[in-house]
């Protein structure tokens, strides 16, 4: 493989440069713009994107330019993606960017868990997205949903709404079902439910930092089924990584209406690291119906958060120990509507159909 192969291009508008280098980064080895109606299947063929030599240059400190996606579509309306196994991305294997209306069933994205940044699906600035029926293991974040970074995302200014992921089953080592860390354009609307975590860092992870401005807010993740995971829930403010020094530190993220609910989980170590910015509370965060088998003394973590939490166990930390019922029902995303009776949950069902 010669890089000089991979064509570069620019970077995009709402990241300034590439994600890993200044300057452009190298084009996808599946890539499109500005397209309408587009497939990618095949009974479960299979696609490998040979990352090794990139993961190579990566360690090695010989990239020249950001390595290139697997998948990369920009500026494109109804896409989908389907019955395709995606093997060893050079770096993020499925990109939607600036996308509407897309749909992604029945994949399969491997590549070894020490591989470097070589995410599931991304979402990036885009709309109207379903996620469901995928298998992922990979070496970064199976899902990360983002939308520009810093300074250059908020001026570009797309967010990332109406995210919907079901049947989702996976192992990393970092994040199951990631929000940002590159999150200034804003993420809203986001719904996944039917989640199997296994052998995991982490399940649910909330990345961001001063500087990226932009907003996480109404956010919903139910039926979650989680076994040998570090962390089940990780909210981290201060996550750094800016793209150059003309970012505003004051430019603070909204962090907000975070509703996690029916939630298992059996070898887990810690329950929660939820980490805000101090002056800007992550507020409205709501656990509920969640029990976690924690090997941890100290099973929770948590710093400039507030929220609402019932049936939780071990119980949750105490700036999310105030009730949700009934006083709180309308702080918290989409409870009110949800209400379904604990007794009818029917765990595990969907992972034996």
């Amino acid at each position: 493989m010669n890089s000089d192969d991979w064509p570069v291009v620019d970077p995009l508008p709402s990241y300034g440069h590439g994600r890993e280098l200044p300057g452009g980064r190298h084009r996808s080895l599946i890539y499109g713009r500005n397209l309408t109606d587009v497939v990618i299947t095949g009974n479960n063929g299979t696609i490998d994107g040979q990352g090794s030599i990139w993961w190579n240059n990566f360690w090695n400190k010989t990239l020249n330019y950001t390595r290139p996606h697997l998948v990369e579509l920009m500026n494109s309306t109804g896409v989908l993606i389907s019955n395709v196994t995606f093997m060893n991305s050079p770096f993020w294997t499925i990109h939607p960017v600036y996308c509407s209306h897309v749909t992604i069933q029945n994949v399969t994205i491997i590549a070894p868990l020490s591989s470097p940044n070589t995410d599931g699906i991304n979402p990036d600035s885009s709309d109207n997205v379903c996620i469901e029926d995928c298998y992922i293991s990979t070496g970064d974040d199976l899902i990360s949903i983002k939308s520009g970074w810093d300074g250059y995302g908020i001026s570009f200014g797309r967010p990332s709404t109406n995210i919907n992921i079901r049947r989702l089953i996976g192992k990393t080592t970092s994040a199951g079902i990631a929000i940002g860390s590159e999150m200034s354009g804003g993420v809203s609307e986001v719904h996944a439910e039917d989640i199997y975590i296994f052998d995991s860092h982490s399940a649910i992870r909330i990345k961001t930092s001063p500087g990226r401005g932009g907003y996480v807010r109404n956010v919903y993740i139910s039926n979650m089924i989680l076994v040998n995971v570090d962390i089940a829930i990780r909210f981290t403010g201060l996550y750094g990584e800016h793209p150059d020094d003309t970012y505003d530190p004051d430019a603070l993220p909204v962090i907000e209406r975070i509703t996690i609910k029916d939630v298992i989980g059996e070898k887990v170590k810690r329950a929660g690291l939820i980490q805000g910015i101090k002056g800007d509370n992550f507020v409205n965060i709501c656990l509920s119906n969640i029990t976690l088998n924690v090997s941890k003394k100290l099973p929770w973590n948590c710093s400039y958060v507030k929220g609402y939490s019932d049936l939780v166990s071990p119980e949750a930390c105490e700036p999310l120990r105030e009730r949700i019922f009934p006083e709180h029902c309308s702080d918290c995303y989409y409870l009110p509507n949800h209400l379904k009776s604990l007794s009818n949950q029917n765990w595990g069902a969907w992972l034996l159909s």
